[in-house]
């Protein structure tokens, strides 16, 4: 056995453990338990978010410290959860789980809102300035400056997992997948793709996250409409099949789905297993990635951020997701036998001749761009939680050259170990939602009895 299959096979079996049972319940228990504790708060005022999101515009309009206006920190945060999640994500999930992953999805997105706008609330209330006077937060602080010294070690813990977690899930998946669908539907070698994509992130993150925020505030709404409505207009075409589409995604949720086409057939464990690791990865509720961004807000008040850091997994599963998942499902592509973005573009190419394909492989070439921009932020935030504000440089420069080497490596290998890294980011985060859920509460009925 050569050393690459010795690591997989170890990998895997890390990967068993840390998405097994404990994982997934640990995730959804923790949503659930903090949207009963909220009083299903995060649903009731999803308007209410949509509102304070419109009126965080600007900057200059805002009260309280900060360094980014709070609509460009979720779009910060919307431009690192907005990638590969909703394009191969999605797909992958259905390929290995059937329709009723999409279902699972969604339930780890409604009690994700919870999840987010806890780590919001809390990243906002416990954050610090460094040494060059910026705002930084997440849940390394939070656990340090919520829980006190003894928990320490759970905020260093979580800061190594996040940084490892950056290359994997923000970096080297996104430009693969990019070097990938770039590659078959254009045969663009995928270390031309690489070496582009490095050379575009590397002139915006000398900006650091003020030019992040800037660029990601204009982007993400741009590409999120034009992918949003062309899934609208094909499913407008094939609106004949989406009642047939929500029965399969419904009844497959609770039952096996049997072998057909190129679909090998699924249990009901792979559904809520692939569903629910899939829907984390796409909109990242109880990673901790989110709150870093959300930290950087100029803003007052933690509980109105939060309100707008909860419309990110709206937005991000509900709605993009959705839209991919049904495009698969109603399509009929599901039964091919592709998986990940390949699958998404044969879905839409089939459901829109001429057009669908190059839909898919402008939109996940956006996303994943940004997903890489995004995703330094939080993986250079745990790094200098580690070791100071010096090391800020030195990780741009890996950062910038690991986006070549991602394009042109194994896709399964680099998933699996983004996958794993997931968990392992997600466990500390999760500890510390539970132990400072009174703290979220508490802060959350003082501003709704004055708002």
């Amino acid at each position: 056995m050569d050393i690459l299959a010795l690591i997989t096979d170890l990998i895997k079996q890390l990967n068993s453990i840390v998405w097994g049972p404990l994982m997934l319940v640990l995730i959804l228990g923790t949503g659930l338990m903090l949207m009963i504790g909220l009083k299903g708060m995060p649903i009731a005022k999803l308007g209410y978010g949509f509102k304070m999101l419109w009126a965080g515009r600007e900057t200059k309009t805002q009260n309280g410290e900060g360094d980014i206006a709070p609509f460009n920190a979720l779009m910060t945060s919307l431009s690192a959860t907005i990638g590969t999640g909703n394009i191969a994500g999605v797909a992958t999930a259905i390929f290995l789980g059937g329709p009723g992953a999409l279902f699972w999805m969604w339930m780890t997105a409604l009690v994700g809102m919870a999840t987010k706008y806890a780590e919001a609330v809390l990243a906002v209330h416990f954050r610090e300035t460094d040494e060059n006077g910026n705002k930084v937060g997440g849940p390394m602080y939070y656990i340090k400056n919520g829980l006190g010294k003894r928990f320490a070690w759970l905020g260093t813990t979580f800061a190594i997992f996040g940084a490892l977690a950056g290359f994997g899930i923000g970096n080297t998946i996104q430009a693969n997948s990019v070097a990938d669908v770039l590659s078959s539907s254009f045969g663009v070698p995928p270390l031309l793709t690489g070496l582009v994509i490095a050379v575009l992130v590397a002139m915006v993150l000398i900006g650091g996250i003020k030019r992040i925020a800037h660029v990601a505030g204009r982007l993400v709404p741009f590409m999120a409409i034009a992918y949003v409505l062309a899934g609208i207009v094909i499913l407008g075409l094939h609106v004949d099949k989406i009642p047939a589409a929500f029965e399969l995604i419904f009844i497959h949720a609770f039952t096996p789905i049997a072998a057909t086409g190129g679909f090998a057939g699924a249990a009901v464990w792979a559904a809520i297993r692939f569903g629910v690791a899939r829907g984390v990865f796409s909109n990242e509720a109880g990673l901790g990635s989110a709150p870093i961004a959300h930290a950087a807000a100029t803003t007052n008040s933690p509980v109105r951020q939060g309100t707008i850091a909860m419309i990110g997994t709206f937005i991000d599963t509900l709605i993009i997701c959705s839209i991919t998942g049904l495009v698969i499902i109603v399509s009929g592509a599901w039964t091919s036998g592709e998986t990940g973005a390949t699958l998404s573009s044969v879905a839409f190419e089939s459901a829109l001749p001429g057009l669908g394909g190059y839909v898919v492989t402008f939109g996940l070439s956006l996303f994943a761009f940004t997903t890489i921009l995004g995703w330094s932020i939080y993986g250079e935030k745990c790094v200098e939680y580690l070791f100071g504000v010096r090391s800020i440089t030195p990780f741009r420069i890996l950062w910038i050259i690991a986006v070549p080497i991602g394009a042109v490596s194994n896709l399964s290998f680099i998933w699996l170990v983004a996958d794993t890294l997931n968990a392992l980011m997600a466990l500390p985060n999760l500890i510390a939602l539970i132990l400072l859920s009174p703290v979220v509460f508490k802060l959350t009925r003082e501003y709704f009895a004055n708002n």
